[in-house]
């Protein structure tokens, strides 16, 4: 947990050195994320940050805020979207930072396996901590689009690329699909240059190239079309237009040609 922590902590960092320098006005630049800007982003993390060190240090807190939230269900993002819009940025980053590391102290010395509720079925405090990685890489992405960056490509796209392949199934039973009976094999090129592999070698539906471009396609911030991943197989292409790294309703992603090629920078 200590390793994926920092991992954590590092993503969320980069994020906030995007994020720190801005202009006051800079803050409500619009991001290509359900008409988000990047105010809302933060304050996204920021809340679920919060919800999360809750469901990390006391369950039935967690619990009641659940109820209270089923109760507001048609309202709930509004509320805490309107909440980061009242307040200005330094406050809103403020409240962040207090947020993550609350929920960072939380998780470091808990046992990886440990289930910590949350909106699903309950998550394995690994597999919460990764899903934070991944949502804070993703929505960093989409602030990153909206300032028109580039960001460094880092290892810490691994953790992103496994719950990518991971949730191969979840991609088609989240529409209502069956899912193909085919082995996959995913073959990406790291950052630093290193292969990482997954599925059997002898699989006939394989997906290759930068782990960059996986990670884009599988948490819908690109279009496979708009990247350099190459497949083989039916299942392999289908999987890469439904693909969905995360929880929630079925969604789409952008259209091809939305986004020109993004390129690592190291």
């Amino acid at each position: 947990m200590k390793t994926l922590c920092r991992d954590l902590q590092e993503e969320q960092a980069a994020l906030d050195a995007m994020v720190a320098p801005l202009a006051e006005a800079d803050w409500n630049r619009i991001t290509p994320f359900d008409g988000w800007s990047i105010r809302d982003e933060i304050t996204h993390l920021a809340y679920f940050e919060g919800t999360g060190r809750l469901a990390a240090t006391d369950s039935a807190g967690f619990a009641r805020h659940l109820e209270e939230l089923i109760k507001n269900y048609a309202s709930y993002e509004d509320d805490y979207l309107s909440a980061g819009r009242s307040i200005s940025s330094s406050s809103l980053l403020s409240r962040w930072r207090e947020d993550r590391e609350a929920l960072l102290s939380a998780l470091v010395n808990l046992d990886p396996k440990q289930r910590l509720p949350w909106y699903g079925p309950p998550m394995s405090a690994r597999s919460f901590a990764t899903a934070r990685l991944m949502e804070t890489w993703a929505h960093g992405q989409d602030v990153a689009d909206a300032l028109e960056q580039e960001r460094p490509a880092t290892d810490r796209l691994r953790h992103i690329a496994h719950i990518g392949v991971t949730t191969f199934g979840w991609s088609y039973v989240n529409r209502g699909m069956v899912v193909p009976d085919a082995a996959l094999r995913v073959e990406l090129i790291s950052p630093g240059g290193e292969q990482w592999n997954w599925g059997p070698e002898d699989a006939k539906n394989t997906v290759r190239g930068p782990a960059l471009d996986f990670c884009l396609v599988v948490t819908q911030r690109r279009h496979a079309e708009d990247t350099d991943l190459v497949t083989d197989g039916i299942a392999a292409q289908e999987w890469l237009r439904l693909a969905q790294a995360f929880a929630g309703p079925p969604s789409k992603g952008p259209e091809p040609g939305r986004f020109r090629k993004t390129r690592p920078i190291r």
